[in-house]
């Protein structure tokens, strides 16, 4: 049952040939087998799973239920659950119960989603190698010496070892297609606003973006559309017709126009890598697509820009976390202002502070127009760039990271390093553009990834031209050997 996608079980459960309590007790054996070598999860919510399942075989023994009644789930360790913890991946919420759902969990619930439990993650999103989570790094079921990318490293991680048929991620720089590209499955940044951000533990309110990350681009549009939708409880929310993302999978792709970005394959990018995205650019040319070269001359600019913007808007965000109201509280404090010094020493980890202070710097009187103004007009100069290119073709094309994945520990000493491992992902969050990953191939026997840009709420283009891709190939359907 493990191998099949998010699609066929959905399928399955709905003719009866499976039933909801069956699949949730195979998947929690799968987790529970896996969890010592992948540390994929938080935490595992068996009990809760179980009686929701047995609800939703009467669900479906009734003739009713929703689209993914009875469909084993995971959500990322920082959309709130009730009655469940929400950690973000930090000691600073390490015992935080939530007491409602986020939107996106809501939404998936009323779907008929039964949800296993929640996903690891760096600690609040920070991070590219989920590599700073208080709860231990996860590991690349490929190979377990490896990182899965981050932060949702955990919902990829859980997805390519087939714990789990989908999981919800986020996206602040390049967090749910880095690790979809790592892990070798698939994953949609949406367009920002498109998916509600209520319940949705903040990093950077102008950038984080939930998304799904699954084995095939079929799967991300069946849960995509049950998750987005206009919110009125999250003022970043566009209030926009969400249409039915599968609908037009099977759309041709003749007359297609991809542009490729040149500024993509420069000379970081891993030889191996870059045949692999070459090869998957053919065969759009195949399909009926026209290819091109198209250049995005702000782009080298995202990422400096992204880190002044990015830790600016954490350095706010993370002020609540005080001691005071709910999260870690120090012990024995002598006065408030050593609850709130010692509190926050002890809750955050080193990079989790290392951008507070960064962002506290750059709001700073001093250096706000130097640095926090400055980046924001680099932004503004990125978007433009897209939107000029997007004048010229419909979607643009490029490998999802420089490298396939890397050995854990390898670039934590030097955070400028692992800050450019996120080089071409950043640039979709600046500019708010739908972007998704797909698996493409293997580099030196780690999966690649191939990223697919497209024009504001273009989500439905994204998904036809991954899913049309995918009916050509089999790169999505690989397994790593230990879970096959």
């Amino acid at each position: 049952m493990y191998r099949q996608t998010l699609t066929q079980l959905a399928a399955e459960l709905r003719a009866r040939r499976v039933s909801s309590v069956e699949l949730v007790r195979a998947f929690l054996a799968r987790i529970e087998a896996s969890q010592s070598t992948l540390n994929a999860f938080v935490t595992v919510t068996a009990e809760q799973a179980l009686a929701q399942a047995e609800a939703a075989d009467r669900a479906l023994g009734a003739g009713r239920g929703g689209p993914l009644e009875g469909v084993p789930f995971g959500h990322k360790d920082l959309f709130c659950t009730a009655g469940v913890r929400t950690t973000c991946g930090s000691r600073m919420l390490e015992n935080f119960i939530s007491p409602y759902d986020a939107t996106v969990v809501s939404r998936l619930k009323a779907a008929g989603a039964v949800m296993l439990g929640k996903l690891n993650m760096d600690e609040f999103a920070m991070g590219s190698s989920n590599e700073t989570s208080y709860f231990g790094p996860v590991r690349n079921p490929w190979n377990p010496a490896l990182v899965p990318g981050g932060s949702s490293g955990g919902s990829a991680a859980a997805v390519a070892a087939r714990l789990l048929p989908a999981a919800t991620a986020t996206d602040t720089g390049g967090s749910i297609r880095q690790p979809a590209a790592f892990c070798g499955v698939t994953g949609i940044k949406p367009t920002y606003g498109r998916v509600s951000r209520y319940g949705m533990i903040a990093f950077a309110s102008s950038l984080d973006q939930g998304g799904v990350i699954a084995a095939s681009a079929e799967d991300t549009a069946r849960v995509l559309r049950e998750m987005a939708g206009f919110d009125p409880r999250d003022s970043t929310s566009v209030d926009a017709p969400v249409p039915d993302y599968l609908a037009g999978l099977e759309q041709s792709l003749s007359g297609l126009k991809i542009g490729v970005l040149k500024e993509f394959f420069d000379t970081g990018l891993d030889p191996a890598y870059e045949r692999c995205v070459r090869e998957a650019l053919a065969v759009f040319e195949r399909l009926g697509a026209s290819v091109r070269e198209v250049s995005l001359p702000n782009i080298p600019l995202s990422v400096p820009a992204y880190y002044v913007v990015a830790p600016a808007e954490c350095s706010s965000n993370l002020a609540r976390y005080d001691g005071v109201r709910f999260g870690h509280r120090c012990a024995e404090a002598r006065d408030l202002e050593d609850l709130y010094k010692r509190s926050r020493s002890e809750g955050f980890g080193a990079e989790v502070k290392r951008r507070i202070m960064t962002g506290t710097y750059v709001l700073s009187a001093g250096y706000y127009d130097a640095y926090y103004l400055k980046a924001q007009r680099v932004r503004r100069l990125i978007t433009s760039d897209f939107a000029r290119a997007f004048g010229e073709v419909d979607l643009l094309m490029g490998p999802t990271t420089p490298t396939p994945a890397f050995e854990l520990g390898a670039k934590v000493a030097d955070p400028i390093t692992m800050y450019l491992n996120d080089i071409y992902t950043i640039s979709a969050n600046l500019a708010g553009l739908p972007a998704m990953s797909v698996p493409c191939g293997f580099a030196a026997g780690l999966p690649a990834g191939l990223q697919i840009i497209g024009p504001h709420f273009a989500e439905a283009r994204l998904l036809n031209a991954a899913h049309r891709y995918q009916r050509e190939t089999d790169w999505h359907l690989r397994i790593p050997e230990a879970y096959a």
